[in-house]
């Protein structure tokens, strides 16, 4: 781990002279932007590497980013794609505790401070040390299928449980600490982090949350009660959702979801359990930019 500084007011800080590049190649696809931003980098004396372009999913411990072909002496990860490719690489790099500075090439995007056109003032603003990295929670979730050990993945914004198959809805009966909480008849149940709670969360009415904020969100999908809502919990919880069974004749199950990429399908009597992971993400901010101020820009495009 690098050797942060940290702030009463719980962000971290430290001066970068290393960098890795990130890339989505479907956005950049001849690495033109990957490139550029080298070259700057390097014009003012620090050292970029460039993550080489893959083909296809990665097998082993690692999806999209092999972590142990990142040298050691990295200390920042330029991620360009979207918040889809930040959340792959947060997902990757979390062992490594490198923090990433998301560039959205896309369209919206939440995690994915700069946009396109401002990449070079924030590399500005980043070797001239005037930026923060920021702490975020990320969750980690055991799937259990009578009562033997299936899947165990980590998610920086949602694990989501949702119908797989036809469109009939499902029984999820939700336990806090062992103790039964309620039973949902839904399309589906979505476990978010703050960070995750402007985006499924956000689309299906769950509450907005301060990303630096440490709390477990629950939100059912299409209940198909009068009196179903959201649920804010600690962060110190385990959350066990039981999957019933579907309403028909024939049964299609369910299947967890974590961070829009890694699934899982899930039968009648199935468990997964979550809890806050032992790693986070750190994020670095270039801009003083308050949650609420980039809260009134997104939703108003």
């Amino acid at each position: 781990m690098q050797n942060w500084t940290g702030r009463e007011d719980g962000f971290l800080e430290q001066i970068m002279n290393t960098f890795y590049v990130i890339t989505n190649y479907l956005k950049d696809p001849e690495y033109r932007t990957a490139g550029n931003i080298r070259n700057y980098l390097e014009e003012k004396g620090k050292t970029c590497y460039i993550q080489e372009r893959r083909n296809g999913i990665l097998s082993g411990p690692y999806k999209y980013t092999d972590a142990d072909k990142i040298p050691e002496d990295v200390e920042g990860v330029l991620v360009l794609g979207g918040d889809g490719t930040l959340l792959q690489a947060a997902r990757d790099l979390m062992e490594r505790k490198l923090p990433l500075l998301g560039v959205n090439m896309g369209t919206l995007g939440y995690l994915a401070e700069i946009e396109h056109k401002n990449i070079r003032p924030a590399l500005d603003r980043l070797l001239a040390d005037e930026y923060i990295v920021e702490q975020r929670m990320m969750i980690y979730g055991c799937v259990y299928h009578y009562g033997k050990k299936m899947l165990g993945d980590v998610a920086l914004n949602d694990i989501v449980i949702t119908r797989n198959g036809r469109l009939r809805v499902v029984d999820f009966n939700v336990y806090v600490d062992g103790e039964f909480l309620s039973s949902y008849s839904a399309d589906g149940v979505i476990i978010s982090t703050p960070t995750g709670s402007t985006g499924y969360n956000l689309s299906v009415g769950g509450p907005i949350v301060a990303p630096q904020a440490s709390l477990i969100l629950l939100t059912a999908l299409a209940p198909h009660t009068l009196n179903s809502r959201p649920i804010v919990l600690p962060d110190n919880v385990e959350i066990t959702i039981e999957i019933g069974s579907s309403h028909g004749t024939d049964i299609d199950g369910a299947e967890a979801t974590f961070d829009g990429d890694t699934s899982v399908k899930l039968n009648s009597g199935d468990r997964i359990i979550i809890t806050k992971a032992e790693s986070r993400t750190l994020l670095i901010k270039t801009k003083n930019t308050s949650f609420l101020e980039i809260l009134r820009e997104k939703m108003n495009r």
